[in-house]
């Protein structure tokens, strides 16, 4: 039943389907099956971020499937720059604060964009700029506040 769920949501390009299915896939998927399922989500984000690109529109804050889009490219971003691949993860902010009509998260991208430059790695981003306690009280689903 969560395999044609997930294979319905896909098929229709539903990532915030996904992203609602996500608690059940993390518990009840193995390893394998749960990076499988997170690909799907990536795809699917890079699928809405090329149709965004070629069509030179903002994703909003106001529709789930961009939000969705936008959290799993931050969440990609973030993989690589935990990774150390700082490059890629400076790039992928770039993009990001491009990509949204809103105007906070745009600046927070570039303060990570930033961070991709001037830290060795994300675990020295999140203690030395980042304010992790001031974010979650944002409710944010990207790190928001910074020191």
């Amino acid at each position: 039943m969560l395999k044609k769920r997930i294979l319905e949501a896909v098929e229709q390009g539903d990532i915030a389907a996904l992203y609602l299915i996500e608690p059940e896939a993390a518990e009840n998927f193995d390893e394998e099956q749960l990076g499988r399922f997170y690909a799907n989500i990536l795809d699917l984000a890079l699928e809405n971020l090329t149709d965004a690109l070629e069509s030179k529109r903002r994703l909003s804050f106001e529709n789930a499937q961009d939000i969705c889009t936008i959290k799993a490219l931050y969440e990609y971003a973030l993989e690589h720059f935990d990774a150390s691949k700082t490059h890629d993860a400076s790039a992928l902010f770039e993009i990001l604060s491009g990509l949204s009509d809103n105007r906070e998260f745009s600046q927070a991208m570039k303060k990570h964009q930033d961070g991709t430059k001037n830290m060795k790695n994300l675990e020295q981003f999140l203690e030395q700029i980042a304010d992790l306690e001031a974010t979650e009280k944002s409710g944010t689903f990207y790190i928001s506040e910074f020191r």
